[in-house]
């Protein structure tokens, strides 16, 4: 069994070419999503509307509490449990979503290294981020080289491995456990104009349906400050937006700009990634494209 992986850069309609592919194939749906797994918040997380829910089955969607943490580690695990059921069923598992490191952890495989530790990131949450990161140079150059100064979460995941095993987490690359199923990796791209429209009309629509509720529920929960949820595109610009900061106008502007941001650093990600066939969907259908999927599948060596 070779399994489809739809990766690409957010609004660029992965979510309507899975279903597509899943209803061609007879397949059900994975999302590799690091936000859509939490449930409740519906519109922040940008989840498929209910209407393509119901066409296939989706899974690792609205199953995890939003006031817990949810890794890689586990996606890992639980993507590879339902791949089995899915197959079990006699069915393909569409795989489809936009996390870099969740796409990584299938691609390239996690090593087994130590679970978190809640009295170290505890510990390492009351230092600066600059601090840190200038320790993790000092213990780790190599992966330092390979993490952006303000990535706070991987700066602290790497020295959480240091601290726990007394090796760098660099120390651990090569020894990953690969996926247990080839993958057929596509990357979906189009025009860059096309692309930023997309993201303007979701957030407008997003607004519409309730974002600035969502925020303002997460914004009066007493939540710790690494929980991942604070850190969305759309909650965080609106969390400043009711501290009074800056205005509702001027929040939406934000949103609309980081997630352009977001966007180009997906792709920037995506493109030094091997082995991915890119489609370029500008003026094309979701079901045009599952086609030529399907027929890349059919065409793959076993």
């Amino acid at each position: 069994m070779r399994i489809p992986l739809i990766v690409g850069p957010t609004a660029v309609g992965k979510s309507e070419i899975a279903v597509e592919l899943a209803e061609l194939i007879d397949g059900e749906v994975i999302s590799a999503d690091a936000r859509a797994v939490y449930y409740d918040l519906e519109v922040g997380t940008a989840k498929p509307p209910p209407e393509l829910r119901a066409r296939v089955p989706h899974h690792l969607l609205d199953f995890v509490p939003w006031w817990e943490r949810y890794d890689a580690v586990r996606f890992r695990r639980d993507c590879e449990r339902v791949a089995r059921e899915i197959a079990a069923r006699g069915r393909t598992p569409v795989i489809v979503g936009g996390s870099t490191l969740y796409v990584r952890a299938l691609t390239v495989g996690l090593f087994e290294g130590p679970g978190a530790s809640p009295a170290v990131r505890a510990e390492l949450s009351r230092r600066p981020l600059g601090e840190l990161y200038a320790e993790l140079a000092r213990v780790d150059p190599e992966t330092a080289a390979k993490i952006r100064p303000n990535d706070r979460v991987r700066i602290v995941r790497a020295l959480e491995v240091y601290y726990l095993t007394g090796k760098p987490i660099s120390h651990f690359w090569g020894r990953e456990k690969p996926f247990p199923w080839p993958l057929l990796v596509v990357g979906i791209t189009m025009d860059r104009a096309e692309l930023y429209r997309r993201i303007a009309a979701r957030v407008e629509e997003m607004m519409v349906r309730g974002l600035l509720d969502e925020a303002r529920k997460l914004f009066h929960t007493k939540l710790p400050a690494d929980v991942p949820i604070l850190r969305t595109i759309g909650y965080e610009e609106l969390f400043d937006h009711l501290r009074g900061k800056i205005p509702l106008e001027a929040a939406v502007r934000k949103i609309i700009a980081d997630t352009k941001a977001y966007a180009r650093r997906q792709l920037v990600w995506f493109r030094r990634e091997p082995g991915i066939r890119w489609i370029d969907r500008t003026g094309r259908s979701p079901r045009e494209v599952a086609h030529e999927i399907s027929s890349l599948l059919e065409s793959a060596p076993p």
